[in-house]
């Protein structure tokens, strides 16, 4: 019985949330909160991305903005350059950004803890001097005008609320993919590299063979959130394309969620996104919203170091009744325990 309401709990609740994303475009009293609602499920769509490679094998990339800065400029330069159609580009970029995974994965997944986070790193500051400096076909530090896919007669409103659908049902596609994997031979796999690699290898699972997966399966999705994004914002610039911020906020909105929960993601980028604008309304142009957001960050890691989500799964299991790992019993109750 507690096993089915349970189950009924988690379609209701997956169902209201299904509901509420398809409204909030309704619901949104102007266009700017519509915007930053755009802006909220895109992070959501690049943290969940990100879960692919972070959640699943533990290997914390803090570069990853180097797949969505990609993602935006092929699918921007394709455009341009190839005359493509802007939703065929959209899908080559993935593609391609994909196809640019696999080398560096093979090189990257080489290493482990720190200096994999390291590699990460060297890897976005290396195209975000690439993308500077290649005036002719990326425009440079002046950055690149994407032409945007609807007709010129559709409103700014209306702009955002397509996109906004359209990041839910890419969203929607990748919890999808992550909920399959999670229950498959493969996602075994992947969280058996998570809590120990080399115990993994010993028992048969191809290590290299799953990281890379995992790893250009994760490219592939923060190229298409990069290259939605650059879709509806219209315009590209190296220095915040290819930002460690970027790459920052993917890990502290999957961590303050719950990296191992499939709407961790979501619940962080939520949280994060929200506080982000919030924290730019309040200071300004200063860069006192960063100094909040290392604060949260901070908070994250030493109160809630598995996440929002599996810290209320937990309450809620604490607080069930029968649910005490320690319970007083007489010596009756304990003897008839022990003729059963």
């Amino acid at each position: 019985m507690r096993s089915g309401s349970e189950t009924f709990v988690k379609a209701a609740g997956l169902v209201a949330l299904a509901g509420l994303v398809v409204a909030f475009p309704s619901l949104a009293s102007d266009p700017f909160v519509l915007s930053v609602g755009v802006v909220i499920i895109s992070y959501a769509v690049l943290a969940t991305a990100w879960n692919f490679v972070g959640g699943f094998t533990g290997y914390i990339s803090l570069g990853h903005a180097a797949y969505s800065g990609l993602g935006g400029y092929a699918t921007g330069l394709l455009i341009l350059r190839a005359d493509v159609n802007p939703w065929v580009a959209l899908l080559l970029g993935g593609l391609v950004v994909a196809v640019f995974a696999v080398p560096v994965g093979i090189a990257a997944l080489r290493v482990r803890g720190a200096s994999f986070v390291i590699v990460s790193i060297a890897l976005v500051l290396v195209l975000l001097l690439v993308f500077q400096s290649w005036e002719s076909v990326t425009g440079g530090s002046d950055g690149l005008r994407v032409p945007r896919p609807f007709d010129a007669d559709v409103l700014r409103p209306e702009q955002h609320q397509r996109f906004f659908h359209l990041h839910a049902v890419l969203l929607a596609v990748m919890l999808l993919c992550w909920w399959v994997i999670d229950r498959s031979r493969f996602g075994m796999g992947l969280k058996a590299i998570r809590e120990d690699e080399d115990k993994a290898r010993s028992l048969g699972v191809p290590t290299v063979r799953y990281k890379l997966a995992a790893f250009v399966v994760s490219a592939f999705f923060t190229a298409l959130g990069g290259g939605l994004y650059a879709l509806w914002f219209g315009f590209l610039d190296p220095i915040f394309q290819f930002s460690i911020l970027v790459g920052s906020n993917m890990v502290l909105m999957s961590l303050l969620g719950g990296v191992r929960s499939l709407f961790g993601p979501l619940v962080g980028a939520v949280v994060v996104g929200y506080a982000t604008e919030f924290f730019k309304a309040q200071y300004g142009d200063t860069q006192m919203h960063l100094v909040a957001m290392g604060v949260l960050l901070a908070v994250v890691v030493l109160f809630l170091p598995d996440g929002i989500i599996p810290a209320v799964r937990g309450l809620f299991v604490r607080l069930r009744p029968g649910q005490a790992s320690i319970r007083e019993v007489t010596q009756e109750e304990l003897a008839e325990e022990v003729r059963r």
